[in-house]
């Protein structure tokens, strides 16, 4: 088993062969999400609760928050056209290709305190972020 979710975008698109162009490209984020182990479980256990094993969890990202953006978590059993599918150990997540700019290479965590527990976005892309997690800048 590994640490990574696979990725099955909505659309087919061949891999680059050889090397990648050095210069501002190399600063583009990757357009790949994972899902942690802990993640991929309550991501599972709430997709039956919600309507069984065709349901996912869709993340957002819209404007507004107190840093800009804001994540937005829901669960879907569509497709849309521009939806890219990240999966693990049978947990699905789907960003649209919008959001997925904003949150390419960012893994999402399911963190469980004394305090709570919750959804935690590790995006690479944000620049900060505010205390709830909830919403970050670029």
């Amino acid at each position: 088993m590994t640490d990574t979710a696979t990725a099955a975008p909505s659309s087919a698109s061949a891999a680059p062969t050889g090397p990648a162009p050095a210069g501002p490209a190399d600063m583009t984020p990757p357009r790949v999400m994972t899902l942690s182990a802990s993640a991929a479980r309550r991501v599972r256990k709430l997709a039956e609760m919600e309507g069984g094993a065709h349901v996912m969890m869709r993340l957002t990202v819209s404007g507004g928050g107190c840093s800009g953006f804001q994540y937005g978590f829901s669960f879907d059993a569509t497709l849309n056209d521009d939806d890219h599918v990240f999966e693990r150990d049978g947990a699905r997540l789907v960003v649209d290709d919008t959001s997925l700019d904003l949150l390419g290479g960012a893994e999402v965590d399911f963190v469980e305190e004394l305090a709570g527990s919750y959804f935690k976005v590790n995006n690479p892309n944000a620049s900060s972020s505010c205390g709830c997690g909830q919403s970050f800048s670029l």
